[in-house]
């Protein structure tokens, strides 16, 4: 797993690190309609916490290969919201914003629905 991507210009290289990109994934992926937030998993007991603002890049894998990004979100959807329509929002959503912010293309996203909350 690399843990930057690389640009090329004419001055010289730009490596963007993989923290920097969940970071800015997660900013825009719960700003989406339907995402409560970002989870996370306790493996041991199985246990899902939704992340606070802080920390929502711990809900977020990342992987550059070759200058593609692949990212794996772990969410927290509404109750009652359709996920195929909530998933199809966020996939187009993230796409756009974070090839723009990196200049990278994304290769491939993959959601993880961990848990479903009530929003009041």
């Amino acid at each position: 797993m690399n843990t930057s991507g690389e640009l090329a210009t004419k001055y010289g290289k730009i490596y963007v690190d993989t923290e920097v990109i969940a970071t800015y994934a997660g900013s825009v992926a719960v700003e989406c309609f339907g995402i409560v937030g970002m989870a996370a998993v306790n493996m041991k007991d199985g246990i899902v916490k939704l992340l606070k603002k802080d920390y929502l890049h711990h809900g977020i894998n990342v992987i550059v290969s070759k200058n593609k990004i692949t990212l794996d979100f772990h969410v927290i959807v509404s109750y009652g919201v359709s996920i195929n329509t909530v998933t199809e929002n966020l996939i187009n959503t993230v796409k756009y914003q974070v090839e723009e912010f990196t200049g990278m293309e994304i290769e491939k996203i993959n959601i993880f629905v961990e848990g479903v909350r009530v929003i009041d």
